[in-house]
């Protein structure tokens, strides 16, 4: 597996349960903020990688240059907190009917 993968998934499980612990109304619990914000993760980084942001191609081939690191938390951050905060938002939205 790749490092900057792992990466953003671990920074997506971060990023998922601090969207939760600042969206109280959309957290899912612990547990579920982590499974959402890894696959959150996963996803931000790559879409980064598609967009072709700045050091995306640095953290899509592998490298582990600063640059790509802080890429990788980043998008995996990001990708996290939003998915997180979208699955919340939909849990609440179908509990309401």
């Amino acid at each position: 597996m790749d490092m900057n993968f792992i990466i953003q998934l671990i920074a997506g499980a971060l990023g998922g349960n601090a969207a939760g612990a600042v969206l109280k109304n959309l957290n899912l619990g612990t547990l579920g903020n982590s499974i959402v914000g890894i696959l959150g993760g996963g996803l931000g980084g790559q879409i980064l990688a598609m967009v072709g942001g700045a050091g995306a191609t640095a953290a899509a081939t592998g490298g582990t240059d600063m640059t790509s690191i802080i890429t990788s938390v980043l998008s995996g951050g990001v990708g996290g907190g939003v998915l997180m905060a979208l699955v919340g938002a939909i849990k609440n939205a179908m509990a309401k009917s």
